[in-house]
């Protein structure tokens, strides 16, 4: 069963940045996405890329402030995050898609 592993979350200002990862053995094999949950809401699929990276796709929330890559020679998927707001804080995972067994994701605050 493939383990994801998310890491780079934090706190960071209004307007920052911040570079997610995800690691897995086999991650290869998938198409992946990014998902974020904020408290008292549903998780939310954010953006998707392709196996081979051809293409990608983003909810329209992140849209031009998101950026979702992957390097399949390191097993690694990344999600760069630029322009922040507040109402981007939520814990991110990183899944396939479609969804396989959940990692414990990383969380994102945005505030000043």
């Amino acid at each position: 069963q493939v383990q994801f592993v998310e890491s780079g979350g934090g706190l960071v200002q209004p307007g920052g940045s911040l570079r997610l990862s995800c690691a897995a053995s086999g991650l290869t094999r998938y198409a992946m996405s990014w998902y974020r949950q904020a408290p008292g809401k549903e998780r939310e699929l954010v953006a998707t890329i392709t196996r081979f990276g051809g293409s990608t796709n983003y909810a329209d929330s992140v849209k031009g402030r998101f950026t979702i890559s992957r390097d399949n020679a390191k097993n690694t998927v990344y999600l760069q995050m630029h322009s922040l707001k507040p109402e981007d804080t939520a814990v991110y995972f990183c899944n396939a898609y479609p969804p396989l067994l959940w990692g414990q994701g990383t969380q994102v605050t945005v505030s000043s």
